[in-house]
């Protein structure tokens, strides 16, 4: 006994493009859902360099005030061991949520690039419209983040892309004023310039190149464990 079909192959057509309508309006609420928070990422981490920078301004304009009152003289030197440590621990805290929103952020850069692949299993004559990434390969990332190596004018990949970042500035804004600290400190203990200026150097370097490194291992380890690359990888 011969089986008969359940309906028309027009309305099964009707169904499969009705199913893939539906597929493709799901994938763009997500894709539209990943964008808007990407964009609140990055108006936190521009909020939260902002107020660092507008405290540490308002701190120096009032050490500014507080050395012509007191001449340099003790007033200023407790006056600075108190704000400062207060401004340095801010720094860091926005260094280390600036970190944070980078990795976040590569993870709904990752997210969209995973949703273009989806878009492409629907329709692959669309591939030559896109001029992001639809992988999630290095080089596709770095492909929607508009860092495309040997192409003339782009962001270049390199190893001292991360140097010229917003948490890299922030880093070096804290090393300065952890030096400041220090050298206020070691004049306070020395009354001498020479090793003052020394110890100044040398704490700009340590906490610089500790902060550079943490920075390094956080977004390497924060690539490699992240849920959403293991899944990739697999």
């Amino acid at each position: 006994m011969e089986h008969q079909p359940s309906g028309p192959p027009q309305a099964a057509a009707t169904d499969e493009n009705a199913a893939r309508a539906l597929r493709v309006q799901i994938l763009a609420t997500e894709h539209w859902s990943l964008l808007a928070t990407r964009s609140l990422s990055w108006n936190e981490a521009f909020a939260r360099a902002s107020m660092f920078l507008s405290l540490l301004s308002g701190a120096i304009v009032a050490l500014a005030l507080v050395a012509q009152a007191t001449s340099f003289g003790e007033g200023f030197v407790l006056f600075a061991l108190t704000i400062l440590p207060v401004v340095l621990f801010v720094g860091l805290a926005t260094f280390v949520r600036l970190l944070e929103i980078n990795n976040e952020d590569y993870v709904w850069v990752k997210g969209m690039n995973r949703l273009r692949a989806a878009y492409l299993e629907t329709d692959p004559s669309l591939e030559r419209y896109f001029v992001t990434g639809t992988s999630e390969a290095p080089e596709s990332i770095f492909q929607t983040f508009g860092s495309q190596p040997g192409v003339p004018g782009a962001l270049q990949a390199g190893n001292f892309h991360g140097f010229v970042t917003t948490p890299s500035t922030i880093a070096f804004v804290d090393a300065t004023l952890a030096a400041a600290l220090a050298a206020i400190v070691a004049v306070l203990l020395t009354q001498a310039m020479a090793p003052t200026a020394l110890v100044g150097v040398a704490t700009f370097f340590v906490v610089g190149g500790a902060l550079v490194y943490f920075g390094y291992r956080n977004q390497v380890m924060a690539h490699i464990t992240h849920p959403l690359d293991q899944e990739g990888s697999q």
